[in-house]
This record gives C-alpha cells, sequence and structure tokens, in this order.
C-alpha cells in the first residue's frame, strides 16, 4: 500500500531515525495497532517497534530513504536483515515465555522513501 503524506523532515542520523519511528508510531497507532515498546535491542538485533493487532503481536521495522535513487526503503530490508530481526523477536518472545509456535506474530514493514509511505504488513515470517 502506497499512500502519500506530508512527512516530517529531521535531521542528524540518529535522532532522524527515532524521529521516524515515532513518527510511523502515531501512524501505526491512528490504525488501530496498540504500542508496547520501542528500540528493543538484545545480543541478536533490535527491533524499532513492538506493537500489538489485536491478539497478534507485531514486530516492526521502519526505514526511511530520502529518495529511491539507490532503491526504496522497503528494498532495504535484506533477508539478512529479516534474519536478524526474526532472531530478536525470538529472543524477545522466550523472555516473555512465548515462541512462534505459541504466539500469533507476524512482521512487518513500514518504509518511508521521500513523501510516500508503505505499511507492508507480514513482510515476511518465520518459515
Amino acid at each position: 500500500m502506497f499512500e502519500k503524506v506530508s512527512t516530517p523532515r529531521f535531521t542528524g542520523a540518529k535522532s532522524c531515525g527515532n524521529q521516524y519511528e515515532a513518527f510511523a508510531r502515531r501512524y501505526l497507532e491512528s490504525a488501530g495497532l496498540f504500542f508496547v515498546a520501542a528500540n528493543v535491542a538484545c545480543r541478536t538485533g533490535e527491533i524499532d517497534l513492538i506493537m500489538r493487532d489485536q491478539q497478534t503481536w507485531v514486530f516492526v521495522e521502519v526505514r526511511y530513504r530520502r529518495t529511491a535513487r539507490f532503491g526504496g526503503a522497503a528494498e532495504s530490508v535484506t533477508r539478512q536483515k529479516q534474519q536478524r530481526l526474526l532472531s530478536a523477536a525470538s529472543f524477545w518472545l522466550a523472555g516473555r515465555h512465548a515462541s512462534f509456535d505459541t504466539s500469533s506474530c507476524r512482521f512487518d514493514v513500514f518504509a518511508i522513501t521521500g513523501s510516500q509511505i508503505e505499511w507492508l504488513r507480514d513482510a515476511f515470517n518465520a518459515e
């Protein structure tokens, strides 16, 4: 799903990333998801946002690219990045005595390329 919106412009790499993650959080909350945590880091990787969509855990990777000149934001979520996210989510779930087998989970990508938003629900999975 592509949507053109007026996205804010931020400066400073870390600050910029945090601001776009906050923007994504507000967007997803307005779509009915419930915020659980942000910037969850463990030894295997980092999860930008953890949300709930009713009974489903939603692990969200937020990506921003100023332009699509070298590929859009969504394309920057490589298989290697997906594996790190899967591993981090598994680690996080284990801390709650859960797993992919016992919990409903999905992996979303919230990609911002310029002023274009692409929310890819269930972008990849643990299989």
